[in-house]
């Protein structure tokens, strides 16, 4: 058993590495038929499908190898066709509830911490200053994100979400991933986390709307080269993302479900897709943690790495 667990980080190591490949592959086969575009009503969605990339968005919206990269990729590597923007954010709603019901402890304990330090008046408080952070650390993604809506004509369709520059994201966001880790000193823990690290690691936040990035691989890498330790990044990292993560999903929610009008038929595979999505998410949360606590980053690295690679690999081949 002490020696199965020894080597349980490089088996998960190929294990990651393998799938990387595979889904690069499969997915840019399939791309040289033509699929539809899925929307948030379901209508080229069944509830199998929608359980599926419940899962995908899960597992891959809190580990740092981009959820939304693999909600892109995976349904075309299946023939399913790109899901979209608006129900990939939808589903989300499933990944708020797993961290909501994950860190609730933590959070009563912040909301009640921060409102005691204003009663009080006491200014520099932890959870105050930690609850300044999240709040000021959202405003870059949801002012960027606002902007990309208002000045990206059809942005389900637009290059940004290519599979190139999904590619060329993945890549170079594992390089800096790996640089954080060699060259970050992992000296501080939660305890020391201030408001001004909130702002910095939401700076980088804003960077994973650009598909490819992943918004909890953005800002662990913002919080390793911010000298936080590799627990310490990924909940924090965690944390920030509640806010972003419900308003993307209530956003997405409310215009394009509720207000356009679904039947019970067209809702369902919705609603399938944020259950799965909830209570993958809440076991990619649980594990990661625990990772980190004694493992490194590296084949997160690795993955990002060759699964960009994968994918140009095979573009370039299609062209010949």
């Amino acid at each position: 058993m002490t020696k199965l667990l020894r080597h349980l980080p490089l088996l998960a190591s190929e294990l990651l590495l393998g799938t990387s490949l595979a889904i690069a592959f499969a997915a840019l086969n399939a791309q040289a038929a033509p699929v539809a575009t899925t929307t948030v009503t379901g209508a080229n969605i069944d509830w199998l499908q929608a359980a599926v990339l419940g899962m995908v968005q899960g597992l891959t919206e809190f580990i740092p190898i981009s959820s939304t990269a693999h909600l892109k990729v995976v349904p075309v590597a299946l023939g399913w066709g790109d899901p979209g923007v608006t129900f990939s954010a939808a589903i989300q709603l499933g990944s708020i509830a797993a961290v909501l019901w994950y860190f609730w402890g933590d959070l009563v304990t912040l909301a009640r911490g921060t409102a005691i330090a204003i009663a009080k008046r006491h200014w520099q408080a932890d959870d105050l200053r930690m609850s300044a952070g999240i709040a000021l650390g959202t405003i870059p993604i949801v002012v960027i994100g606002l902007a990309m809506k208002a000045f990206i004509p059809d942005l389900d369709n637009a290059p940004i979400r290519s599979l190139p520059a999904i590619a060329i994201a993945s890549i170079v966001m594992g390089i800096l991933l790996g640089l954080a880790e060699k060259f970050g000193r992992r000296q501080r823990g939660f305890e020391q986390l201030s408001a001004r690290d909130g702002i910095l690691m939401g700076f980088a936040q804003a960077l994973a709307l650009i598909p490819g990035v992943s918004r909890s691989g953005s800002t662990i890498t913002a919080g390793l080269f911010m000298s936080l330790d590799r627990a310490t990044a990924a909940r924090f990292s965690f944390l920030l993302g509640i806010p972003a993560i419900t308003l993307a999903g209530l956003v997405q929610l409310k215009t394009d479900v509720i207000d356009a009008g679904v039947s019970v038929a067209e809702l369902t595979p919705l609603l399938v897709g944020i259950l799965s999505a909830a209570v993958f998410s809440y076991l990619a949360i649980a594990w990661l943690i625990h990772f980190l606590q004694t493992q490194s980053t590296w084949v997160f690295v690795w993955y990002r790495t060759l699964f960009g690679l994968a994918i140009l690999a095979v573009l370039s081949f299609q062209q010949l």
